[in-house]
């Protein structure tokens, strides 16, 4: 004798579960209610803001990185610049220290020499040469004087300090372009220039013969 009929044996319980948990209603199911429809909408909006910070995380992270990217651009062109500058500036600088020192050498060998020299032109005394020694002691300051010349014109040469050391720079270098300047001019500005620089003085003077004329009529 068959047994009795039992409905849970033609039940698929994971097509039932599936059902249930996918949220939407068989065919011939009752429709979603509206608890049903406002935990969606929640679920969704809360989707949503998930979503949202995830995006505003990524662009927080993505701006870092640009900010990074930045950073490392700069360091690289500024290390780049600064290791040409340096380099340059240092060569530069080690250049112009060994011509300072070259020029130091060469004015403390000048000054040395000119010591030397300056002695030995300030050692003559005219006033004790005799009769006897006269050509003798003549000779010799001549050519301490000669030595002390070419020690001077030398190093005149070697050392730009002592270049122009009597000539009055200002006039040297104004006097050439006053020249060119007055060359320049015709010959009526050349008469204009010279009235303008005369004529005080005659005015002065013919004020003076007027006061000396005016003296002379009195006293007559």
């Amino acid at each position: 004798m068959a047994g009795e009929y039992d409905a849970s044996e033609f039940v698929d319980t994971d097509f039932v579960a599936h059902k249930s948990t996918s949220g939407y209603a068989a065919p011939g199911s009752a429709a979603p209610t509206r608890q049903d429809v406002d935990r969606k909408v929640v679920e969704a909006q809360q989707k949503l803001a998930e979503l949202k910070s995830a995006q505003e995380e990524l662009e927080r992270q993505r701006g870092e990185l640009e900010d990074l990217r930045r950073r490392q651009a700069e360091f690289q062109t500024g290390r780049q610049e600064m290791i040409q500058n340096l380099t340059r500036g240092l060569g530069l600088l080690e250049e112009a220290e060994f011509n300072l020192r070259r020029d130091a050498e060469q004015m403390a060998k000048t000054s040395y020499d000119f010591k030397s020299a300056l002695a030995k032109v300030q050692a003559i005394r005219e006033e004790v040469w005799t009769k006897d020694n006269f050509g003798v002691e003549l000779t010799r300051a001549l050519t301490a004087i000669e030595n002390a010349r070419m020690e001077w014109n030398g190093a005149r040469l070697k050392l730009p300090v002592l270049q122009g050391e009597n000539r009055p720079a200002d006039a040297a270098d104004n006097a050439p372009a006053a020249a060119a300047s007055l060359a320049d001019l015709s010959l009526g500005q050349l008469c204009k220039i010279g009235f303008a620089l005369t004529w005080p003085l005659l005015a002065v003077s013919v004020t003076a013969l007027g006061i000396l004329l005016v003296i002379l009529l009195k006293r007559h």
